[in-house]
C-alpha cells in the first residue's frame, strides 16, 4: 500500500507529464480556473475556455475527465442524480497545482 508521500509524488509526476504535453497552453488555463474558482461545472469552464480557444463542451468533459480521474486531484459533487456535477480542486493540491502551472 502505498504512503501519503507516495502518493502525492505520484500525483505530481502525472501532473507534470500533464502539462508538458500541452502545447496550446489549455491545460494550464483549465488548471488555472480550477485555482481561481475553486469549483466549477464543465459549461462554466467551457463559457471561460472558448474566448481564448476553439474547442467543444465534450473536449472540456474530456479534459476535466483526465484531471479527476486519472490524475486524481479534482473531486466530483452532485447534489441529486439529476443535477450537474460540480468539480472542485481538492485543497492539498492546490499548491501543487499551482507551482506547476508556473514552472512547466
Amino acid at each position: 500500500m502505498r504512503s501519503a508521500a507516495d502518493l502525492k509524488h505520484e500525483i505530481e509526476r502525472r501532473l507534470k507529464g500533464y502539462l508538458k504535453r500541452d502545447t496550446s497552453g489549455i491545460r494550464h488555463e483549465l488548471l488555472s480556473i480550477f485555482i481561481k474558482t475553486k469549483s466549477v461545472t464543465i459549461p462554466e469552464v467551457f463559457d471561460q475556455l472558448k474566448t481564448k480557444y476553439t474547442i467543444t463542451l465534450q473536449s472540456v468533459a474530456s479534459m476535466i475527465g483526465t484531471v479527476a480521474s486519472r490524475i486524481g486531484i479534482l473531486r466530483v459533487q452532485k447534489k441529486n442524480a439529476n443535477s450537474t456535477s460540480v468539480y472542485v480542486l481538492k485543497d492539498k493540491y492546490t499548491d501543487m497545482v499551482r507551482t506547476l502551472i508556473l514552472a512547466v
